[in-house]
């Protein structure tokens, strides 16, 4: 009888690689493949922590519904496991969603509820009122509520900050993580610092979010970052500096990304790459060991346009061929 190392699809949550990063620096850099896993996001392993708990504790159901907010990744993990659950599970989502990401959330059949962009969580319009709304209507639901749950933070404390430990051998001296919920940020520098009160938690903030802009925030482009509220979620007691990161240098880093270092990131994981990067040049020695996180792959964002250059363009066969006689 084969024996299969995995029972089914949610074992193969975490795990991910630890690869090393040959940015211009003589400290040790290393990038946590988050996107590695099965729902290609960090928010696999939240999303499974607090669905479990939830089922543990009698919050949800046989026959129940999940409902959640999410600006994206959080609604594909949620969808992944609401389909190999038996659940039904409804999202919303604003309208700046990837279509890569919202194809995918119902292509696990999840059922998506489309809300404007707001500047504020509070807007009884904006995704997170509308699926709390949502909730409170329908019996045996259950919202993991990514953005002020503790178990957000929890679920990165007990699954992920481990293997960051372990993989570094305990030499982890600098933690970088985009700040969005503050779930994983707060959950690994949480972590770490029990571990050694030195190692340096870095969170990295969109330059135009609520807390950057002093509660007056402006639009902005890259998904999954950005302080826009005040949450539990947040632990400001280890986190040691927030780096804010403006939207034309977070996706001005995607290209390349991509193109010297074969890594395709989401946005989110452009801004912390460029924070990473800048920080390392100036504040990091011999003797440093720097791990940052990269949640999602670029893959979720294509049609935004964000990986291009000026002089991408596509050739027919025959323009090739013409190209290639005239050189």
């Amino acid at each position: 009888m084969i024996r299969p190392r995995y029972n089914n699809l949610l074992d193969t949550i975490g795990n991910t690689p630890l690869a090393k990063i040959n940015f211009q620096t003589p400290a040790q850099v290393f990038a946590k493949l988050e996107y590695l896993n099965p729902g290609g996001s960090v928010k696999d392993r939240s999303s499974l922590y607090m669905i479990e708990h939830a089922e543990k504790t009698g919050l949800l159901k046989p026959g129940g519904t999940i409902v959640e907010a999410s600006s994206g990744n959080q609604g594909v993990a949620c969808a992944m496991i609401g389909a190999l659950k038996g659940y039904r599970v409804i999202i919303t989502v604003s309208e700046k969603i990837s279509q890569e990401k919202l194809q995918t959330i119902q292509a696990y059949g999840a059922e998506v509820v489309m809300c404007p962009s707001t500047s504020f969580i509070e807007d009884p319009r904006s995704y997170h009122s509308q699926a709390v709304a949502i909730a409170r209507s329908i019996e045996n639901s259950f919202m993991p509520n990514q953005y002020f749950n503790i178990l957000n933070a929890q679920a990165h404390y007990t699954l992920l900050a481990p293997e960051i430990w372990e993989q570094t051998e305990g030499k982890v001296t600098h933690y970088f993580a985009a700040a969005g919920t503050g779930g994983t940020v707060s959950g690994v520098g949480r972590y770490l610092k029990e571990r050694n009160p030195n190692v340096k938690i870095i969170a990295l903030d969109s330059s135009n979010s609520w807390r950057s802009t002093n509660g007056n925030p402006q639009p902005y482009k890259i998904e999954g970052i950005g302080i826009d509220f005040e949450t539990p979620v947040l632990a400001k007691d280890i986190i040691d500096e927030i780096i804010p990161v403006t939207d034309a240098d977070g996706l001005g880093m995607l290209p390349k990304m991509a193109r010297q270092y074969g890594l395709l990131l989401g946005p989110s994981s452009g801004a912390a790459a460029w924070a990473l990067e800048h920080y390392a040049r100036t504040r990091l020695t011999k003797d440093d060991c720097a791990v940052v996180i990269f949640s999602d792959s670029g893959r979720a964002y294509l049609t935004k346009g964000f990986y291009a250059q000026p002089q991408d363009h596509h050739l027919t066969a025959t323009s090739y061929k013409e190209k290639q006689t005239s050189i």
